[in-house]
């Protein structure tokens, strides 16, 4: 099969006199074939280039990075050399180019290390991980445009499945990450695993543990980051990779009941927020914040013979265990883990505020306490109203939509976007003559409390003459007891 029309960038032609000026032979393979033929444009291309004979690393040069040293200096271009791996990677405009050389590969039992030999192009389809990741394109002259497919990637493209060029059992314990991989590509191409490969995740699951925490998170972002990641979470929790990689996660699953009363499996009711969110966001993080909204409902459930089953201070508990499961995935410990922990701990304000006799005093103290993340969270919170009577549903939504307009209705009548208390401490040391001290705290916050609860206006003015009441009080308590 010729498909010459997925090779009209201009970078191929170059690489056609590299390979003219190398004497090599050179494939494009991997990620640009696949997705040229789902119709999507990849700016990540992986060129192999074919070793001549079947020599080891050790007793010939890398033919990989020599070709790329040409291919830089002819198009007047960087080249990163990555010695170790055998690999060259070359930046054009917004393309990166990766070659290396052909290669088959080799495993010990306790590691993903691989023992590297040259070998043939079908040795380097032969190792790949699946078979829709295993086309190449021949870029030279006397077949240039051909797709090469020993392991029918393209017919399995086109059935929708995902299986392995060669026995998963061996695929999966040489490099058990493939599992992850084998998952995220069924559930961002929403593709089906074969029967046998999908068997051979289960009984691998295990040597996933050889795996580094930054490897397993990279790939579970990616998954997380699809239009439905459930379908990824759920082929993780039955083949039992979560138990290992995300125990916490994997806990939230089960119905428990007492004296015929049951509460809600927790785990497919975080799977249907996530994927609800995915309809209203692309944030990664707010994705995260889905995750573990109710992260810690297995540790504060409790069963009251009046009121059921309840999980009170899940909220503030959770919130209290996002930067210990960031921590341990490899996640960034930065502004990224305070979102997601901000979201956590306030996604059931929103919902609260359904009831018509709330305050506006409780609006405002929601809309400080979001901050500039109110939307986020309204996202959030509108993702977790789930129930399957469609009636109810459309019901619950119904409300949620009048909360949202009474929020925005009280954020333009008292300007409190991003709110900051006009008065601050440093105004408050000033008048009084304080040093820092927990009295400043006080009076501060008596003033934010009087402006959230409507006492005073939110404006300078008005704070200011309350702050010199409340303040001579508040000095009075403290000072005269």
């Amino acid at each position: 099969m010729w498909v010459k029309e997925a090779l009209q960038l201009p970078v191929f032609q170059y690489i056609q006199e590299t390979i003219q000026k190398s004497g090599l032979k050179a494939y494009v393979v991997g990620g640009y074939v696949r997705d040229y033929f789902l119709g999507k444009l990849s700016n990540d291309i992986d060129i192999v280039i074919e070793n001549p004979g079947h020599h080891t690393y050790e007793e010939k040069p890398l033919y990989g990075i020599k070709f790329a040293k040409i291919f830089a200096n002819f198009i007047g271009a960087e080249v990163n050399i990555f010695e170790n791996f055998g690999t060259a990677l070359v930046k054009k405009e917004d393309l990166e180019i990766e070659f290396v050389g052909t290669r088959k590969e080799s495993y010990r039992r306790d590691s993903r290390k691989p023992i590297v030999e040259n070998g043939s192009l079908f040795d380097d389809q032969l190792r790949r991980d699946l078979t829709i990741n295993s086309m190449s394109i021949s870029l030279n002259s006397d077949d240039f445009g051909l797709l090469i497919d020993p392991f029918n990637g393209l017919e399995d493209l086109k059935n929708k499945i995902i299986k392995t060029p060669t026995d998963p059992n061996v695929t999966f314990c040489d490099d058990p990450l493939r599992m992850m991989r084998a998952i995220r590509f069924a559930t961002t191409l929403e593709f089906t695993i074969e029967k046998k490969t999908y068997e051979a995740i289960r009984s691998n699951a295990n040597r996933i543990k050889i795996i580094s925490k930054e490897r397993i998170a990279d790939e579970l972002n990616k998954m997380i980051m699809a239009n439905k990641p459930s379908i990824g979470f759920k082929m993780l929790f039955y083949t039992g990779l979560l138990e290992i990689i995300f125990p916490e996660l994997y806990r939230m699953q089960g119905v428990e009941v007492i004296e015929g009363k049951a509460h809600k499996d927790n785990f497919f009711h975080t799977l249907q927020v996530l994927d609800n969110l995915c309809v209203y966001s692309d944030n990664l993080w707010l994705r995260w914040a889905a995750i573990l909204h109710d992260i810690a409902k297995p540790l504060t459930k409790k069963f009251n013979p009046q009121h059921g089953w309840t999980f009170h201070g899940h909220e503030d508990k959770g919130a209290q265990m996002v930067p210990q499961i960031f921590k341990k995935l490899r996640l960034p410990l930065n502004e990224k883990m305070k979102f997601v922990q901000k979201m956590v701990k306030l996604h059931l304000r929103p919902i609260a505020l359904v009831d018509e006799e709330v305050t506006d005093s409780a609006i405002r103290r929601l809309i400080v306490d979001a901050g500039e993340d109110l939307e986020q969270l309204l996202k959030l919170c509108r993702a977790d109203i789930t129930t399957r009577d469609s009636n109810k549903l459309e019901k619950y939504l119904k409300n949620y939509d009048n909360v949202e307009k009474r929020i925005h209705e009280v954020i333009e009548a008292d300007n409190l976007r991003n709110w900051q208390p006009p008065i601050t401490g440093e105004m408050i040391m000033e008048y009084f003559q304080l040093k820092p001290s927990p009295v400043v705290g006080e009076i501060k916050n008596a003033i934010r409390n009087a402006i959230l609860d409507g006492v005073i206006p939110n404006n300078y003015s008005a704070a200011f003459d309350y702050m010199k009441t409340i303040g001579q009080l508040i000095l009075n308590k403290n000072y005269n007891p």
